[in-house]
């Protein structure tokens, strides 16, 4: 029996974020259609707990000896420990110094395009590894065209190895009790919503600044996700744009099935990245039929193709204003809530995983 070597160490991140989502959907559905012949075994840095990325139908998670921090100095170094199996599949740039079966996910081109929006350290790190899966993988796997042309851009002589394959979407099931979930959240008023981690290039600023402008002056906002790099100021940002703090509701990390009642709930959904490599959380939202509104970085024009209102990049003015039509139009609202439910439609993980068995198995 042949194996395929998930790395899944993203899932035992502290902030595990889409990336970490990612990783642990991928591996789950490549072991639900494996390839004759083929099993899938998962594999992480030294954790004392790994019961994060233990992931059904795969084997392990196999620890390797390493802490994350150390593994990620001897790989970058292109040091041991080695990964086994007839092939790799890393789901982020964290991928062994191998030659052969290797397959790495390069989720975005941040570190050349926006390092600003990272520590020095993640920049060179970053660099240093996707340039390595560039020169050695067998593929290199981009979940968009954005992304592709990027790297294009910047590896030219690796630009035939480059494969666009999209994530998919699960669609979480609404909890019967959905109604009261948000009313212990606060939710009890009509509200816009954002998820992902709080760091600085997920614009969450210029949502904030959005909410200051007269156009959304009773709309409150629900912001979900974990602090990151960076991490954004939210109380002083709402006194900067005079926004009540009765509006702002920061709900960190919540379960699937609060997750699903928040998403249940929402009256529209805010993604006003200045940049990104594709967009779980927007996907996630036109499948639970959330109107959108999102901001003009390439990555999230491709995903939602058409099917949400576009606006500039750090223009709070004209974010407020797209997020107040989709309020008061019910018309509107209903159109982008279908259109993007059947855009969503067009993305699945077990569509991904047969993409990623072809280049693993052929």
């Amino acid at each position: 029996m042949k194996q395929l070597s998930v790395i899944v160490e993203q899932c035992l991140a502290p902030v595990p974020g889409g990336t970490g989502r990612y990783a642990a959907q991928i591996a789950q559905a490549l072991a639900e259609r494996p390839r004759p012949g083929w099993s899938v075994r998962t594999v992480t840095a030294w954790h004392r707990n790994v019961r994060a990325a233990a992931i059904a139908g795969t084997n392990g998670p196999v620890r390797l000896p390493a802490g994350h921090r150390v593994l990620g100095e001897l790989w970058l170094r292109g040091l041991p420990p080695t990964v086994g199996g007839q092939a790799v599949h890393a789901t982020t740039p964290l991928a062994p110094p191998r030659l052969d079966g290797l397959v790495v996910t390069v989720h975005d081109a941040v570190p050349w395009t926006h390092p600003e929006t990272l520590t020095a350290r993640g920049v060179h790190w970053h660099q240093v590894m996707v340039g390595r899966a560039m020169e050695r993988a067998r593929s290199v796997v981009v979940p968009s065209a954005a992304v592709a042309s990027d790297l294009h851009g910047i590896f030219p002589r690796a630009a035939d190895r480059i494969v666009v394959v999209g994530h998919g979407v699960t669609a979480l099931p609404v909890p019967a009790d959905a109604k009261h979930r948000r009313r212990d959240l606060g939710l009890t008023e009509r509200y816009v919503l954002a998820i992902g981690t709080l760091e600085p290039r997920k614009g969450i600023d210029t949502l904030i600044a959005a909410m200051g402008q007269p156009a959304l002056h009773q709309a409150h906002l629900a912001i979900v996700g974990p602090g990151g790099w960076g991490e954004v100021d939210v109380p002083t940002l709402a006194a900067r744009a005079e926004v009540a703090p009765e509006r702002l509701h920061k709900l960190g990390r919540l379960s699937d099935a609060d997750l699903a009642a928040v998403l249940d709930g929402a009256a529209a959904f805010a993604a006003p990245s200045r940049s990104e490599g594709f967009g779980l959380p927007v996907l996630e939202a036109m499948a639970a039929a959330v109107p959108v509104v999102c901001s003009d970085a390439p990555a999230l024009v491709e995903l939602v193709a058409g099917a949400a209102i576009v606006v500039p990049r750090q223009d709070p003015v004209a974010l407020a204003d797209a997020l107040a039509q989709v309020l008061q139009d019910r018309a509107l609202a209903t159109d982008l809530a279908l259109r993007g439910q059947q855009r969503s439609s067009a993305f699945s993980w077990p569509e991904a995983a047969n993409r990623l068995w072809d280049l693993h198995a052929g």
